[in-house]
This record gives structure tokens, C-alpha cells and sequence, in this order.
């Protein structure tokens, strides 16, 4: 049983990020209208939440954790990456939160120390 547990805490779990990032997001963003001249305070205070939350976990990780926000325009976005890790420890986890005037995507990256 104590294998069990001590494997749950050395394994990157998105459903626990998942909320983390919803956090920041909100605490950020709440009823924020898109401004071109916020995005960077934005963007920043998202990234710097959510990895204080991450650190709150108090997990065996690093962690990256990238945020892009985008005028709704009607403009298409596509976002990609790849990594080469350890599939049973690491892990990773994007987000994607929308008002009437913009979309936040956030993505995190676990990676077991």
C-alpha cells in the first residue's frame, strides 16, 4: 500500500493542475475585457499563480508553465509540443479558458525531480 501511495505522489496528476490553473486564471482574469497593453501583466501574473499554486503542492517536480492570450478575432491557433520523458512520473496538462473577448490557453509541465 505505501508503494501505491508514494507512487500517486511522485506521478504528475492533471486532474489536481486542472483546478490550479482554473484558479489562476479566474484570480487574474475574472470579468477583464481584452486589452492589447494588459496581455503581458496578464500573462505574467497567470504564470506566476499558477506555478505558486504548483509549489504549493509540494510534489517532487519542476515545472513549466506557458500561457498564451488571444483576441477572439475568429483567427485560428494551433499550439503543439513534444517531450520525451518518463510516461509513468511526468506529465502535462493545457487549459483553455474563454470570455466574450478572449481565449487564455495554458499549459503545464511536470517533470519528476
Amino acid at each position: 500500500m505505501d508503494d501505491l501511495q508514494s507512487s500517486e505522489e511522485a506521478a504528475f496528476v492533471p486532474e489536481e493542475v486542472q483546478s490550479l490553473v482554473k484558479e489562476s486564471i479566474e484570480h487574474v482574469m475574472q470579468s477583464a475585457t481584452y486589452t492589447h497593453s494588459r496581455v503581458p501583466q496578464w500573462t505574467s501574473e497567470v504564470i506566476e499563480g499558477t506555478v505558486s499554486r504548483l509549489k504549493g503542492l509540494n510534489k517532487p517536480f519542476k515545472y513549466i508553465v506557458t500561457a498564451a492570450i488571444m483576441q477572439k478575432t475568429g483567427a485560428g491557433l494551433h499550439m503543439a509540443s513534444s517531450c520525451y520523458w518518463d510516461n509513468t512520473s511526468d506529465g502535462s496538462y493545457t487549459y483553455k479558458w474563454e470570455n466574450k473577448t478572449m481565449y487564455c490557453i495554458v499549459s503545464v509541465f511536470g517533470l519528476a525531480i
